[in-house]
């Protein structure tokens, strides 16, 4: 992965490869970087290495803010639907940090599209690319062979989603490994024992079950809602279930479009030209003067005009940014719809797979080592078929 921390409560957000090494936002490795890019303070030297080469696990941007600064010489890999979704969701140039020295009128550089379970071979060393389970769309996990060692990559993952049956091929495909590296993300915040965060709904159908009865429970009521746009499966599944008609912004109907296929009803604020069917648009005073006919996303543009959004209506936060408590801008988001007497309602289901279930992942693979990562508490995860190693900050395992 070529992705990025992000610090939310930074006064100046990094907009350079420079700053977000200096602010220790990324690693600087040696010669992975673009040479185009002027740095001070890094310097690449000569290595020894005959192959190079990038694997991209999912389109969230701690995994792939910053590939746009990676050498354009070290090939890039992915499945070919977040190698879509990527270029889709770069289309206006605001989703990656921009490349420096854009030479065409691609935003993105250049990606090598697999298909699922595919075999890529980078010198000595054969990478299969496995589809798993995960909230963003053409998530994969990695199973790498080399010629000393059998290395698995999990990616992010979980097991209560729609696709929990690719999370346990990939673990089969990956059993008694040499090296398993999971994600811990969930273990940071609570302990193994523990069940799903009281907000977070256990399951995806548990949560497009509580969205729609919400929906049909209110049926005189203004209801919008928001949710992060590479959740493609999500969105898809409430179009096909929901009590009213589900109506995107045109950018996310145009994700929706380029990811699946299928014409979304959408509304547009923007003057960007998308290419959607123009018999699925609504118009937004329609959305806006609506109770009972729609469902609506209310994106960052459509936020602006929240004081002509109805009193005593319902916006359902699905997670969708501002994320939570940790970033500034979460509290002053919720207060503005208190203010306007519209409820806010939080509808969460976690990308991550919960404690129980990443002892799951780790017991079913049973790997020779453990290396815990993605995680503040990666010393809650344990493996009982073998080692295991708690990596730090900088560390080159």
């Amino acid at each position: 992965d070529f992705g990025s921390e992000y610090n939310p409560a930074m006064d100046v957000q990094p907009t350079t490869l420079q700053e977000l090494l200096d602010a220790n936002l990324v690693p600087y490795v040696n010669n992975m970087f673009d040479p185009e890019i002027p740095l001070v303070g890094y310097r690449s030297t000569p290595d020894d290495f005959e192959h190079t080469a990038v694997f991209l696990s999912h389109v969230h941007l701690d995994h792939t803010k910053i590939i746009n600064y990676l050498n354009p010489s070290v090939p890039c890999y992915t499945l070919e639907g977040t190698k879509s979704l990527l270029n889709t969701l770069n289309i206006n140039d605001d989703f990656l940090f921009p490349l420096y020295n854009k030479k065409g009128e691609n935003n993105t550089r250049d990606i090598t599209g697999v298909k699922e379970n595919e075999i890529v071979t980078v010198g000595q060393i054969k990478v299969k690319v496995m589809p798993i389970d995960h909230d963003a769309y053409g998530s994969c996990g990695l199973v790498i062979e080399t010629p000393d060692l059998t290395i698995a990559y999990t990616g992010d993952l979980r097991i209560h989603g729609y696709r929990k049956d690719d999370t346990f091929n990939f673990c089969r495909e990956a059993e008694n490994c040499d090296v398993l590296m999971i994600e811990g993300v969930s273990v940071s915040f609570q302990d193994l024992e523990a069940e799903p965060n009281h907000e977070h709904v256990k399951n995806e159908p548990a949560l497009l079950e509580t969205i729609n009865h919400l929906v049909a429970a209110n049926p005189n009521k203004q209801i919008t809602f928001n949710y992060y746009i590479a959740n493609i499966e999500r969105i898809v599944q409430l179009i096909k279930t929901c009590p009213r008609t589900v109506v995107l912004d045109a950018y996310s109907a145009y994700v929706v479009k380029q990811g699946t296929g299928i014409d979304a009803y959408y509304y547009q604020l923007d003057d960007k030209a998308y290419g959607l069917n123009s018999k699925m648009e609504v118009a937004f005073e329609t959305l806006l003067q609506d109770q009972s006919e729609y469902v609506w996303q209310l994106d960052t543009q459509a936020y602006n005009y929240i004081d002509q959004l109805q009193s005593g209506g319902i916006y359902i936060h699905s997670n969708a940014q501002p994320l939570g408590d940790f970033d500034p801008m979460y509290a002053p988001f919720v207060k503005s719809f208190e203010e306007r007497d519209i409820e806010f309602v939080l509808a969460l289901c976690s990308g991550h797979a919960h404690p129980q279930d990443l002892m799951t992942v780790i017991n079913t693979i049973k790997p020779k080592l453990l290396v815990p990562i993605h995680s503040y508490r990666p010393e809650k995860l344990t493996n009982e078929f073998g080692d295991r190693l708690l990596p730090v900050k900088g560390q080159t395992i």
